[in-house]
């Protein structure tokens, strides 16, 4: 069996990546347009977190691109792949893993969950049965293993956060007074 040219493997792997990191970095961009202002706003409320909780929402992601960094070393020689696509993977990992820690601007609104420069209509979402003490866990309904949605919050922030995210799951009066005690 004849396998593509381990160069070209390469070229594939660090195109995919390099998607990836500049499909998050729209997000990224997109999140400030999205929610321009923190704190009560009419209809809802905005929030922002620091680089720690980021860091605490993404625990299992940062594990895995540690991972990912060193792996492909273990492989340049067996598979006679460039060097340069090594180099080229670590560096697009840490941009990627860098605009994980970025911190994020999250809002609620009657309709929608804002998080991730994306809109999450509360019909889609869940809140997890077992919530973690230092961020929230919603998940995203129909999307299997990859469900999980964790919400992060400074840690002041986290109690008018998790009441705000119950009051849009809930709706109708729970929404009306969660706006009066604003």
């Amino acid at each position: 069996m004849n396998l593509p040219p381990s160069d070209l493997i390469g070229l594939m792997a660090v195109l995919v990546l390099a998607g990836i990191v500049v499909w998050d970095a729209i997000w990224l961009v997109r999140q400030s347009r999205l929610v321009p202002e923190l704190g009560p706003a009419p209809g809802g409320y905005a929030w922002s977190s620091g680089g720690a909780e980021e860091a605490i929402r993404h625990w299992g992601n940062l594990f895995s691109m540690a991972a990912m960094l060193v792996l492909p070393w273990g492989f340049i020689r067996m598979s006679d792949t460039s060097v340069m696509w090594a180099v080229l993977w670590d560096v697009l990992l840490l941009l990627h893993l860098v605009g994980l820690l970025v911190p994020k601007r999250y809002a609620v609104t009657k309709t929608h969950l804002i998080a991730d420069g994306q809109r999450y209509a509360w019909e889609r979402l869940k809140l997890a049965d077992r919530q973690p003490r230092r961020r929230i866990m919603l998940l995203r309904r129909g999307w299997g293993i990859f469900g999980p949605l964790p919400v992060a919050a400074e840690a002041n922030e986290l109690t008018t956060v998790r009441a705000w995210i119950a009051a849009g799951m809930l709706g109708g009066e729970s929404w009306t007074l969660m706006l009066e005690e604003e």
